[in-house]
């Protein structure tokens, strides 16, 4: 079975798909070794590893490069997040997705976020898009392919279940394999959006939203870290390099 039918199959119904974020080919490795089955890479974590901010920033073939040594780095499957597609052209979009599905990719994270301006992509044009991505996966053999449909109303201003929901069934009849709703927190929202879609609900995990198990017993069928590790490593490396220079002292670097 190849990674595309194995990631496709981790979405199985009942389970939950606990996924590490990766920013490099070592970081991908080390989730690997800890036991996660899949993996995702963190555009923001990528980014902030070149001190660049999140919300394509990189350039998309910057961005690939990273994509296909982690691809590369693992025998597990990964998913790609690719922001809003580094373009507001479908055909571009689609371009890009077929490419990241070239490097072994058995996923994407594809957002309606707008990178140019505020607000969310048009429902009806982000739902064309959408379609137009599993058209043309399915048309060059990559059937199963994950299509993760970020859907970003819980980053606004002002958040609705309503407009959720609206966003969320658009996606999944456009032909998203699953929805992902970072931002998204509270217990009855959760449980009303994962039992309204058919496809997988993945949430992002956040402060007093981390219990794998809790979530699944919600409905809800993916769980990912995001930046969150990345950040804290990040954040590590800053204060142990700031220890050594303040002190002259490496010796911190061998405490356990």
């Amino acid at each position: 079975m190849n990674k595309i039918n194995v990631f496709h199959e981790l979405h199985q119904e009942g389970e939950l798909l606990f996924l590490g974020n990766a920013w490099n080919a070592a970081s991908a490795r080390a989730l690997e070794a800890a036991g996660f089955q899949a993996i995702g890479t963190t555009s923001w974590g990528i980014a902030d590893s070149f001190r660049l901010p999140d919300g394509e920033k990189m350039k998309f073939d910057e961005q690939l490069k990273i994509i296909r040594e982690i691809v590369g780095s693992v025998a597990i499957p990964v998913t790609a997040d690719i922001e809003s597609g580094y373009s507001e052209e479908t055909e571009i979009i689609v371009r890009h997705v077929l490419q990241v599905a070239k490097t072994g990719a058995a996923g994407i994270n594809i957002e309606d976020s707008m990178k140019n301006r505020s607000g969310l992509r048009d429902l009806a044009e982000h739902a064309e898009c959408l379609r137009a991505i599993r058209f043309a996966l399915d048309a060059a053999g990559y059937e199963n392919f994950f299509i993760n449909a970020r859907c970003d109303v819980y980053l606004q201003e002002n958040p609705s279940l309503e407009e959720a929901l609206k966003r969320a069934k658009t996606y999944e009849q456009a032909g998203a394999s699953g929805i992902f709703m970072p931002g998204l927190t509270e217990e009855n929202a959760i449980r009303k959006l994962a039992a309204a879609l058919a496809v997988p609900l993945n949430l992002l995990s956040l402060p007093g939203l981390s219990d794998a198990e809790k979530l699944k017993s919600w409905g809800v069928r993916r769980f990912s870290i995001g930046n969150a590790l990345s950040d804290k490593i990040f954040a590590i490396m800053r204060e142990e390099a700031r220890r050594m220079v303040d002190t002259g002292d490496a010796s911190s670097l061998y405490d356990r």
